[in-house]
């Protein structure tokens, strides 16, 4: 079984380093990973049993933002931070389990998606490893990708994950968080079979709705973006609670303009990702 101090042989392991296993963890019980492709087990006191016995049917993106790979993994696996995750991803493609799937790992904090407030206990959550905007917001290595990509399809199949619910830490928690952000390239694992995309429509001229606006088509837009999941008021306003949600939207579906403006860019997207999700899919506003 993986330990969280194995070292690669071969010539990958003049690239890759050792990873630094956090003191805590030292006397923590470890576990057989969930997935074949797991190179380290690196457990986490902080976890929990998923409420009412849910079982996860979502996958939650995130990235660490944080300066280094030691800060993160101490962070993750230190008692008393109430931070978590099931896996986490390194730049270098090699995958961390820290959390076991059957258990509720604590990574998305105050968040909801599709009527739903618990994701922690729906949801298998993975950390990639990146600064993030606080530090530079680096763009994500292709085999850091490759070994994401990898990582979802074999839970997808094992969880019956819908393409639909692979989603990013900005879409549960859109006035708290920005991660993966908008350079993490949700095409790329669309095109794999990971998570739903559509091609965003272009940027033209045109009318727009944006913050102060109220009215019947404010209504109609927050109506649709509650179908796809978000939460999102309901009350043809467009306030800053709905403009956060439409930033969250750009950032993941959009990310040629981040301005949390409704566009014809913007809503034609969002009427292409209803019109294309399957029949069974679970909406929110009618």
């Amino acid at each position: 079984m993986p330990s969280g101090s194995s070292t690669p042989s071969g010539s990958d392991s003049k690239r890759q380093r050792v990873l630094p296993v956090p003191k805590t963890v030292a006397g923590l019980r470890t576990f057989e990973p969930d997935s074949s492709i797991v190179s380290d087990i690196i457990p986490s006191p902080n976890y929990g049993e998923r409420n009412k016995g849910r079982q996860p049917d979502m996958i939650v993106l995130h990235y660490t933002g944080m300066p280094d790979v030691e800060g993160a993994l101490a962070r993750l696996c230190t008692a008393g931070t109430e931070v978590s995750a099931h896996y986490v991803v390194l730049e270098d493609g090699r995958i961390v389990q820290c959390v076991p799937e059957t258990k509720r790992a604590w990574h998305a904090g105050v968040s909801s998606w599709a009527g739903e407030d618990d994701i922690n206990s729906c949801s298998i959550g993975i950390e990639i490893i990146n600064r993030g905007h606080d530090w530079g917001y680096p763009e994500y290595p292709l085999r850091q990708i490759a070994a994401v990509i990898a990582l979802c399809r074999g839970i997808m199949l094992r969880r019956k994950v819908p393409a639909h619910r692979v989603l990013g830490h900005s879409d549960v928690a859109p006035a708290r968080k920005k991660d993966p952000g908008e350079k993490f390239p949700w095409h790329s694992l669309a095109n794999s079979g990971v998570g739903h995309w559509v091609t965003p429509a272009p940027i033209v001229r045109g009318e727009k709705l944006m913050l102060g606006t109220i009215s019947d088509a404010v209504l109609s837009m927050q109506q649709a973006l509650a179908r796809y999941g978000y939460g999102v008021p309901l009350n043809g306003k467009y306030d800053a609670a709905t403009m956060e949600v439409v930033t969250a939207f750009q950032r993941h579906f959009r990310p040629a303009r981040l301005d949390g403006v409704a566009d014809h860019s913007t809503l034609s997207t969002l009427q292409a990702l209803l019109a294309s999700l399957p029949s069974d899919a679970t909406t929110v506003a009618k």
